[in-house]
């Protein structure tokens, strides 16, 4: 039985650390439980369960504290304690249907310890989590995130903040920088530093909704240029790689102006997320071309469409896409594809041929390249 202990603890852990990925079994789960900050929390709930289940070690609150601690993070950031504690039971639901299918049919007589002691090991950690923060919420501090909060979801939806909520020395500011997070495929941790980045910046308002995050960017005209400032304070650098997240910014240079440019910022941010952009803050002036694409609603998915002729002879869309990506060289797609130039005559006129669209006549190859973006944000599931 020991064994056959050790070999789910093993699979389990494998589990945890490929949880933030996209795909299945992953994608079904809830967005906060696959964030960039999951991972250390999964790894460290499954070495104290199984320490639990193995060697009949009651995790100590010293053991849980950075559990704890994670989940006061997540609501002090506006998750509520429902979801904190559900991601929990989510969690649990999940690992015990990837896992138990992998029992032999002589191992099943590990179930009804492992169930036990499961039932027993979420009672204790949500009992403490739960504990933990109605102690928090006594705090003074718990008052000042409720006033953020507040302002933050007023603003947002063309509300003025409750005069509870406002402190009349310290007003929100007049004017605001919306910027809108998506996120990719970051490492560990970079969530929790952007979050504590963005709080340095004075005056900043964080709300947290399904896909990511939103900060609200006090602008102040001595300040200059405010992406700029918001690139400086995140460290971003254009040598370091990728970071994997997204930030869609648009001014708002009124209150009233803020759920527009809202609404701007989170497209922005989605485009650049499902297409996977190189820039890490991303604005609509700067891809104007898939921005009008992706809020084009029921003629995106036409777009889409029209390549499906293509699907059938994938060769033909990768010389499609070598043909826009080189700038509709012949020469360099020849070159990128190792294949004969007048091969690539010939397939850029099946393509003519099967979509209806000629990718050598400006309309045609226009109309094509909007079909490509429209079938990478479909491909990625964009909803807008």
């Amino acid at each position: 039985m020991g064994d056959t202990l050790e070999l789910l603890r093993e699979r389990a852990t494998a589990l945890a650390t490929a949880v933030s990925g996209a795909t299945q079994p992953y994608d079904e789960l809830p967005h906060s439980f696959r964030d960039a900050d999951f991972v250390p929390g999964a790894t460290l709930n499954l070495e104290l369960f199984f320490r639990y289940l193995i060697e009949d070690i009651e995790p100590s609150v010293a053991d849980t504290q950075p559990l704890i601690d994670r989940a006061l993070t997540l609501v002090h950031d506006g998750m509520s304690l429902d979801e904190v504690l559900a991601n929990y039971r989510v969690g649990a639901a999940f690992f015990w249907a990837q896992l138990m299918p992998l029992l032999d049919v002589r191992e099943y007589g590990v179930v009804p310890q492992v169930g036990l002691r499961l039932t027993e090991y979420l009672g204790l950690i949500m009992g403490r989590i739960a504990g933990a923060l109605v102690e928090d919420a006594r705090q003074p501090r718990w008052d000042l995130l409720e006033r953020q909060r507040e302002i933050a979801d007023a603003l947002l939806t063309g509300r003025e903040p409750a005069g509870w909520a406002v402190d009349p020395e310290s007003p929100p500011a007049p004017a605001f920088l919306v910027a809108v997070i998506r996120l990719g495929e970051p490492a560990p941790g970079t969530l929790t530093r952007l979050r504590s980045r963005l709080a340095t910046l004075p005056g900043t308002l964080l709300h947290r909704d399904s896909g990511g995050w939103t900060a609200l960017v006090p602008m102040r005209e001595s300040a200059g240029d405010p992406v700029g400032g918001l690139i400086h304070t995140l460290a971003l650098r254009d040598s370091d790689p990728h970071p994997q997240f997204w930030i869609g910014v648009a001014p708002a240079s009124t209150h009233t102006a803020i759920p527009a440019a809202y609404a701007e910022a989170t497209a922005v941010a989605e485009v650049a997320c499902s297409l996977q952009l190189p820039e890490v803050v991303c604005r609509r002036e700067h891809m104007m071309f898939e921005y009008a694409i992706a809020t084009t609603g029921s003629t995106r998915h036409a777009l889409a469409a029209l390549l499906d002729p293509l699907d059938d002879q994938p060769m033909l869309g990768q010389t499609l896409d070598a043909f826009i990506d080189n700038q509709f060289n012949h020469n360099a797609v020849a070159r990128a594809l190792f294949i004969h130039r007048n091969t690539v005559t010939y397939r850029l006129s099946r393509i003519a041929d099967l979509t209806g669209y000629d990718p050598l006549h400006p309309t045609g190859i226009s109309t094509l390249m909007a079909a490509r973006t429209a079938r990478r944000l479909e491909s990625k599931s964009f909803r807008l």
